[in-house]
């Protein structure tokens, strides 16, 4: 990547001091990670600081509602979450290193589901789901504590299409690239709801699916943290460095 150089002025009192700024001559991709139910940034921000050195811009904050013990968990919809996700999306897109063209949404669980929402609302070239979690579409608007478990398991053990989810329904829409981080012993998304996302991207760019052995849904094994930070940093790393060769030599 080339620099771009600016001379600049600097006046200090009644002195003027010459200056250069050296910057990327393009711009870099952005990172937006969208944590899971009862989560919040605090596990994303390793991994975004270790992709920030990779040469992007990234984005973690708390979802509402998911401070532990908070009355507004109990009330917090997914209509509200989708929306604090978008607007966390455009806060990052007018940050004026991005390249609004080049970003990717890192979503676990509950947030990757959502995740898959807000690409048919802001551009999105790459999306990671860990874990996605699936929900029926009715009762969008009911809070997100109240719908029912049980049921919840049922929907998720059986295989389900983009036709009748809206979540499958964007996945099938997506035409950028995707990877899938599946949890070995997950008592939370279990395999058959992994396969109906995997299925229901039918016009992605690319596809990665990858399984963490012998995790659960929560990653609580640092072994297992640290196999999924190996997983998500070379996917990002892979994507980022091909977009860049790409924009070099005209290859879209």
């Amino acid at each position: 990547m080339g620099t771009r150089s600016t001379q600049i002025e600097l006046v200090i009192e009644d002195e003027r001091l010459a200056g250069t700024f050296l910057a990327p001559e393009s711009k870099v991709p952005g990172v937006l990670f969208v944590h899971g139910w009862g989560g919040s940034q605090q596990r994303d921000l390793d991994r975004a600081r270790g992709i920030a050195g990779l040469g992007c811009v990234c984005l973690t904050f708390d979802l509402r509602g998911h401070e532990r013990g908070s009355d507004r968990q109990k009330t917090v919809t997914r209509a509200e979450n989708l929306h604090d996700i978008v607007c966390a999306y455009d806060k990052l897109a007018q940050h004026p290193a991005i390249d609004t063209s080049a970003i990717a949404v890192v979503g676990t669980s509950y947030g990757a589901y959502l995740s898959t929402i807000l690409t048919t609302l802001r551009p999105v070239k790459w999306l990671s789901l860990r874990v996605p979690s699936l929900y029926r579409d009715d009762q969008w608007d009911t809070p997100k504590r109240q719908l029912n478990r049980e049921d919840l398991a049922l929907y998720r053990g059986a295989p389900v299409t983009p036709e009748e989810n809206r979540a499958l329904a964007a996945c099938a829409e997506f035409t950028g690239d995707v990877l899938i981080v599946e949890s070995q012993h997950d008592h939370l998304v279990p395999h058959a709801t992994i396969m109906s996302y995997r299925a229901a991207f039918r016009n992605s760019h690319s596809l990665t699916h990858r399984v963490v052995d012998d995790a659960d849904h929560a990653l609580s094994e640092k072994t297992a943290q640290q196999a999924y930070t190996s997983i998500l940093v070379h996917w990002i790393t892979e994507m980022v460095v091909g977009a860049r060769v790409g924009s070099r030599t005209g290859v879209p």
